[in-house]
């Protein structure tokens, strides 16, 4: 923001007129510094503590966890807030009235009469501009370095918006956006994999290149069962799978569970890696941050065929302890039950590691008693989250992993694993 921009009271900035339906609004650039300083939430407002900022007010609506992920995303190399924050100026935050002092209010003023293009004037001794959507991108500068507050923001500014009109813009907002897909919006975060060195790959970006070698290459146990979200011409489609009768996963189902073998903040390690020009994988090993996923040393380490291996190997070893193939009715192949067996791998990897074994033939050996359960009966019939944790109960039980269940849950498992044993 320039000094020209900037009096003692007030702020100037270049603005565009934008007109709809519902009425103008004006589309201007503010730096997050003087948008923390006008701006406030029903419940929450950045208070100027020294020479940086502090919430105040009621935190309910606010997720805390949130604001410090956005945090370390703007103090990457790599931030970048494309979509607007949508403002309803000269609201008096005390009350919600409309602000009636005129000499006080947000304002315009033309630049050519016809051109559309105009200056935004903003009072900045109080905060006069409630928050219709975008409150944890604003916020999430109070968790930022200093250096980040002058980063321009895009806004949309309704003038004296009617509050009904507010309510009904964040509703309709927040109830009618189409979520992205996870496995689209996997693809699209690995879509640059062959222009960046492997040891700048975060988890997940490794994870997407895992999933699309398993997906391609004639010997692995998940060829052709991986649906890619993307248009292509070498990937069965859902339609094409149903119609033969073909168990499919989702590329989020793979993507997850590799990640989780490596990282347990993949968030964390991706905006690690986007913060400085010579981060890589092994500078994440001297992190601050604890780190327990099982074979994150092999992530470190760039042993990237090693933990393809690892995977590769997991499921030859489980289709195989089973003893036939594995079809459309069993929970197994199910979402539910990859995610379950992607347990199971994080369960035996610090196993496998301690006996720097990650063959087929180790994990046949621990996984054969797999065997004697029928997955596709119908004590599997779950609903998702309750399916997977009773799927991986089972699992761990007849394969003797630890875990702990009170007694009610063991004599449960032990009444599933009978109900549904298997004659071999």
């Amino acid at each position: 923001m320039s000094a020209d921009q900037v009096s003692s009271e007030f702020a100037r900035f270049p603005a565009i007129r934008i007109e709809q339906p519902l009425g103008e609004f004006y589309a201007v650039a503010i730096p997050a510094k003087t948008l923390l300083k006008v701006c406030y939430t029903d419940r929450l407002r950045a208070v100027m503590d020294g020479d940086s900022y502090r919430l105040d007010g009621s935190q309910r609506d606010i997720d805390q966890k949130r604001l410090k992920e956005i945090g370390r995303y703007i103090g990457t190399s790599e931030v970048a807030f494309p979509n607007s924050i949508i403002l309803a100026a000269n609201y008096v935050m005390a009350d919600g009235l409309s602000l009636s002092d005129t000499t006080k209010k947000w304002r315009v003023e033309e630049d050519t009469e016809g051109s559309g293009c105009c200056q935004l004037i903003i009072p900045t001794s109080e905060p006069l501009a409630p928050i219709i959507d975008g409150q944890h991108r604003l916020f999430g500068f109070t968790e930022a370095a200093e250096r980040r507050l002058g980063m321009s923001i895009l806004c949309s500014v309704f003038l004296d918006l009617p509050r009904p009109y507010q309510a009904y813009l964040f509703a309709t907002i927040n109830s009618t956006q189409k979520p992205v897909d996870r496995s689209q919006t996997y693809e699209l975060f690995g879509y640059n994999i062959d222009e960046e060195p492997p040891e700048f790959w975060s988890p997940e970006k490794l994870a997407v290149f895992l999933s699309r070698k398993l997906n391609t290459d004639p010997s692995s146990p998940l060829y052709r069962r991986i649906l890619v979200a993307a248009e292509n011409d070498f990937a069965i489609t859902r339609a094409e799978a149903k119609a033969d009768n073909r168990w499919m996963i989702s590329t989020a189902t793979i993507v997850d569970g590799i990640t989780r073998l490596i990282s347990t903040s993949p968030k964390r390690d991706a905006d690690e890696l986007r913060t400085g020009r010579e981060n890589n994988r092994s500078k994440l090993g001297v992190s601050t941050h604890a780190d327990r996923s099982p074979l994150r040393s092999i992530y470190l380490e760039t042993r990237d065929k090693v933990l393809l291996g690892a995977v590769s190997n997991f499921f030859n070893a489980v289709f195989k302890a089973y003893g036939t193939e594995l079809g459309i009715s069993s929970y197994l192949t199910k979402t539910v039950g990859m995610q379950a067996l992607f347990d199971t791998l994080r369960a035996l990897s610090p196993l496998a590691l301690k006996d720097m074994d990650f063959s087929e033939e180790w994990f046949l050996e621990r996984l054969a008693p797999i065997a004697t359960v029928d997955f596709t009966h119908e004590a599997f019939q779950q609903a998702s989250g309750q399916g997977r944790t009773q799927i991986r109960r089972v699992l761990f039980f007849i394969l003797k992993l630890e875990q702990n269940l009170t007694d009610d849950q063991a004599k449960e498992i032990e009444r599933i694993v009978d109900q549904a044993r298997r004659n071999v």
